[in-house]
């Protein structure tokens, strides 16, 4: 071989190397950071009597003393004792309670919905429902009773799981065609690259259902629509269309579960109130969950026990 040869090869095996390195740069993953963290705080029940105001307060405080704040807190639902069939003085009252406690304790952004208990139905009608539940609105600052934003990232969609039954009469879960409509339409607009996370107060799909009382009898399992949404198989359908769909958060059951079902993770979040303010429910303290958010679309979620006690 004579110089010119292997000056050529030398140039070549150099040429080859910074290609294999350039190769190796682009292809580096991304490390993984997380973008959002959220405090799911659900099934308040706030009421004038038992500490719920101490309790609630107790478990704001523990939220925004943490060393890794959360971004903003997430209300799940529930945020009153009882409005259902009670007087609107008393529903007055308990929404009074909960906006002081909010007011004076709390410095973080909330997102809401509307859970079952929040909803004033005097009257066993469709017209008494949709009032009460514009009454709920109102007072959590929702515009609409479902909605989407978007936030470092990820795509965050709130429904409204709590309807009357056709005869008016008290509730049952699942989303109306028209929020469906809006659901597929909002979903097919999120860029397929873009990670969501969905809320609802209901689950739209849980294990815990199946052991919150006596669910099974003459050889068949029971679970009432009111406890876990009764379209679950046509919007698990609905997300298998959608891979961006991450995760799902819910509380209502006052117990906690992780369901993972055709790549979306189902969690049901417990409840500040735990039994509704009697100490725990079955073997779930009173707590909130973390749902930290990443820039690869993981999810992590982690309930917090904040020690309440009455």
């Amino acid at each position: 071989m004579n110089r010119r040869q292997l000056v050529r090869r030398m140039g070549m095996g150099l040429a080859a190397l910074s290609v294999n390195e350039l190769a190796t740069a682009q292809v580096a993953p991304i490390p993984k950071q997380r973008v959002l963290r959220i405090a799911h705080v659900t099934d308040v029940h706030m009421q004038p009597l038992v500490g719920a105001a101490r309790g609630f307060e107790k478990c704001l405080h523990h939220i925004q003393s943490l060393p890794d704040k959360p971004d903003l807190i997430i209300n799940g639902g529930d945020a009153i004792m009882e409005a259902h069939g009670r007087g609107q003085d008393s529903v007055r009252r308990q929404w009074k309670l909960y906006q002081d406690v909010i007011g004076s304790e709390n410095a973080l952004p909330i997102l809401s919905c509307v859970g079952n208990h929040d909803i004033w139905c005097r009257q066993e009608t469709q017209a008494s429902f949709y009032d009460g539940k514009k009454w709920a609105m109102d007072e959590l600052q929702l515009a609409n009773r479902y909605y989407s934003l978007t936030r470092n990232g990820w795509h965050i969609i709130v429904l409204d799981s709590v309807q009357p039954k056709v005869d008016g009469s008290w509730y049952t879960a699942h989303l109306d065609e028209e929020q469906f409509a809006w659901l597929e339409s909002d979903l097919k607009a999120t860029p397929a690259d873009v990670p969501i996370l969905l809320i609802s107060h209901v689950p739209i799909l849980a294990a815990c259902v199946f052991f919150d009382g006596p669910r099974f009898a003459g050889e068949n399992w029971t679970i009432p629509a009111r406890w876990m949404h009764s379209d679950t198989v046509r919007l698990t359908n609905l997300f298998t269309r959608y891979p961006n769909v991450k995760a799902a958060l819910s509380g209502h059951i006052h117990l906690v579960d992780r369901v993972d079902y055709s790549n979306v993770s189902y969690f049901c979040n417990g409840a500040v109130s735990g039994a509704w303010w009697f100490g725990k429910y079955h073997h779930t303290p009173a707590g909130y969950a973390l749902v930290d958010l990443y820039n690869d679309s993981s999810v992590v979620n982690t309930y917090v026990a904040y020690g309440q006690s009455v």
